[in-house]
């Protein structure tokens, strides 16, 4: 285990991330892994991704019957592929250009999307956003922008239980891979138990807000949180 220090900054961090995503969709990954990242990188990335597989069930228990399963099978048919892709892609080329690529590309969009284009909910582009998800997602833990930002204009409850599947799916697949080559420790799992408790009190939390969010602020909280994400990556990127 972690020291007690640093394990009560990660739950602040995981109790945070889950507020932000039981409210918009996304968000745990972008708070709470550049923390884990910095303090205890030895829980990267087992942790997190035990972390990301429970707070989505919690999501579906609300808003199941919400779910875009229509898009959630053109964005799957990108982001399958695209998850060995990105590992391949890992393997051969600096993690660094890939995460500030990634990043630059995220804050283009959002810039696009903001201002002049609206992205239509057709079969390409969801393959698309499942591709580059399915890359950024392997390659550097922040996989939720591009599909979000297709979704950014849907209603609350269909964003939130749409990108709730998805990430169940995409974290089931890589907690699996991980346990097949042995890079899943009895550390991450445990300390993911230990922060179990601050992720349903953050999801708990994000009640009040979701009606906030949802009542037509949907659209500008997905475009500062895919913001950020781009921001931090480029960021982390370029410091470490």
């Amino acid at each position: 285990m972690p020291p007690v220090e640093v394990v009560v900054v990660l739950a602040a961090a995981v109790f945070l991330g889950a507020a932000v995503q039981g409210t918009i969709g996304l968000g745990l990954g972008l708070l709470a892994a550049p923390a884990a990242a910095l303090l205890a990188p030895e829980l990267v990335p087992g942790t997190l991704l035990w972390l990301s597989l429970l707070l989505p069930v919690f999501t579906l228990a609300r808003e199941w019957s919400d779910v875009d399963w229509w898009g959630l099978r053109w964005a799957f048919l990108g982001r399958l592929p695209a998850t060995l892709l990105g590992a391949w892609i890992v393997s051969v080329s600096s993690p660094r250009v890939l995460s500030v690529t990634v990043g630059v590309v995220i804050l283009v969009a959002v810039a696009l999307t903001a201002r002049t284009i609206r992205l239509p909910m057709t079969r390409g582009v969801l393959v698309a956003a499942g591709t580059v998800s399915g890359i950024s997602g392997t390659a550097t833990s922040i996989g939720g922008p591009p599909l979000a930002l297709v979704y950014q204009s849907e209603l609350g409850p269909r964003v939130r239980s749409t990108l709730a599947v998805y990430f169940l799916v995409g974290v089931g697949v890589s907690l699996a891979a991980l346990g097949v080559v042995g890079e899943l420790t009895m550390v991450q799992t445990t300390t993911a138990l230990w922060l179990a408790p601050p992720l349903v009190a953050g999801f708990a939390a994000a009640s009040g807000l979701r009606t906030f969010v949802d009542g037509g602020r949907l659209r500008l909280a997905v475009m500062v949180v895919c913001t950020l994400s781009g921001a931090t990556l480029i960021v982390r990127s370029l410091a470490g």
